[in-house]
């Protein structure tokens, strides 16, 4: 009879304490999957966050950390706002006329190109204030999903999986269009397209803005980034609820009947009706109703922040210490803050849990050592028997050795399982939390070793290999550090039988079998 089938079959005689010890196994090995899955979508979730598809935020002076927080990933409270004339100092004349037309503002005075323009590729606005239920009304212009790449790295641009984008000025439904995100559907199923949105003003406790309702136009693809947990309507709208227009000190009306739209400098304008001319309570119903109303002023305008494509790296730090220096805003570089964020508080939380899981794991080792070596007083007959038919003290031993790594490796492959099954039955949220894809059977990434060594002759080796099959390039090669379980396991196995296999190495005969009943 082989080592392997003696081992076992001692196994099984002492069923119920195996099989408890090999839970105990199970459970700590389920929790090690789990967690190191776990680390792998947090990472996953913010190497695909940190390629925002912009390089800089320009916002009010403060805490460099919460404004990242509060326009990346749509937390915290913004600080104060910054004058919507200095966010067309990162516009071209053509841009800004553009614009104008499409909002319906007349031009008065000349128009010219931004001091900044120069050194942008794009300029996006975005205004924070509002909720819808527990997500963000994110104020903005079409031009943020209009062929915005947001993953420089894949490629990727915003999809809807339902209707369009807003627009600037609807002729069905004005200044009062409205795009959800995919998470945002998702908790509430109720969301469709041409249904009517309601925001609360500051908080989700807030007063609704129930005289400014905004069509649902469009519903994004998840994308795995905080754009799927927000709801994003036309700017234009966002500045016409009750709150929103920054009061004007000192207003000058311009002429009789007119209001002059300008932005303190003549370089955009337009008309608006004056206070003698408002709307009657009937009137302004009748407005509600066809969403029609005129454009603010833009002295009243305001944005929380602004996302800059700067038109290359090197004007970068030039572009911030020039930002930085005046009064008016601060620039704060996103991918920064985001890796700052990970290194000082996310990694040491993720350090932690995986101490707490290994403690676990040599837990489970040490009741494989319990388990057996109390066993050894109830097997010294059987050990003098096997002795005395010829096993060698050798042989004893590794049969022991081999109890223990069939105790390590039954909990460890159950653990693995029950830690895959796990996250696979959480998938469906994580992703939908996350935007983070993860299947039944996928391991967690490892280190790229190509880090550590000159592989660019393998990998261009493997990737022939896989071109032949009609599979995918690889850029990196990496072992999942799940991976590293098995051959662990067999190691603790061996440290943890090697007392109770000593002892069995030390069993005398004579004493064993005058001692049998």
């Amino acid at each position: 009879m082989s080592l392997f089938k003696i081992a076992w079959r001692s196994l099984q005689r002492r069923a119920l304490a195996s099989s408890l010890t090999t839970l105990s196994m199970a459970l700590g090995v389920m929790l090690v999957v789990a967690v190191l899955l776990i680390h792998g979508i947090v990472e996953e979730s913010f190497r695909s966050n940190s390629s925002l598809g912009y390089n800089i935020i320009v916002g009010a002076k403060g805490g460099k950390l919460q404004l990242v927080l509060n326009t990346v990933y749509y937390l915290s409270q913004p600080v104060e706002n910054i004058p919507y004339a200095y966010y067309q100092e990162w516009l071209g004349a053509d841009e800004i006329d553009q614009y104008r037309n499409a909002v319906g503002i007349d031009e008065l005075g000349e128009v010219r190109d931004g001091k900044f323009k120069m050194f942008t590729k794009f300029a996006i606005p975005v205004c924070l204030g509002d909720y819808f239920g527990q997500h963000r009304v994110v104020g903005t212009i079409p031009q943020l999903f209009d062929d915005y790449v947001y993953d420089l790295g894949r490629g990727k641009t915003y999809e809807f999986a339902e209707g369009r984008n807003f627009r600037i000025n609807d002729e069905e439904n004005g200044y009062f269009e409205c795009v959800v995100g995919s998470r945002v559907r998702h908790d509430d199923a109720r969301i469709s397209l041409g249904q009517e949105l309601t925001a609360a003003h500051g908080d989700p406790e807030g007063e609704m803005h129930d005289e400014h309702p905004f069509i649902v136009v469009g519903i994004l693809r998840s994308t795995g980034t905080p754009v799927d947990r927000a709801v994003f309507v036309n700017m234009e709208g966002f500045y016409l609820m009750d709150g929103h227009a920054k009061p004007l000190d000192d207003p000058e009306p311009a002429g009789d009947d007119v209001a002059a739209v300008t932005d303190g400098e003549g370089d955009i304008g337009g008309t608006e009706p004056a206070a003698e001319t408002s709307p009657s309570e009937a009137e302004r119903t009748a407005l509600i109703v066809q969403h029609r109303f005129d454009p603010i002023t833009v002295p009243e305008r305001e944005v929380t922040a602004i996302l800059i494509s700067s038109v290359n790296q090197l004007v970068t730090p030039g572009l911030t210490n020039t930002v930085n220096e005046g009064r008016d805003a601060q620039a704060v570089l996103p991918i920064a803050e985001i890796y700052s964020l990970f290194e000082v508080i996310v990694k040491p939380i993720q350090r932690v849990l995986l101490v707490i899981t290994v403690l676990i794991c040599i837990v489970s080792g040490v009741s494989i050592l319990v388990s057996i070596y109390n066993s050894m007083s109830d097997r010294r007959h059987e050990i003098a028997v096997m002795r005395a038919l010829g096993a060698g003290r050798r042989t004893v031993m590794s049969i022991v050795l081999l109890e223990s790594i069939f105790l390590a490796l039954g909990g460890g492959v159950l653990g693995w399982v029950a830690g895959h099954v796990m996250i696979g039955l959480a998938s469906g949220e994580i992703e939908a939390r996350t935007g983070v894809s993860i299947g039944i059977a996928q391991l967690t990434p490892g280190p790229n070793l190509d880090e550590y060594a000159n592989l660019d002759g393998l990998i261009a080796t493997i990737n022939k290999v896989r071109e032949s099959v009609g599979w995918p390039p690889i850029q990196h090669i990496n072992i999942s550090t799940e991976l590293m379980l098995i051959p662990s396991l067999i190691l603790l196995a061996v440290i943890v039988g090697f007392l109770p296999a000593m002892s069995a190495y030390q069993t005398d005969v004579a004493r064993a079998m005058s001692a049998a009943p």
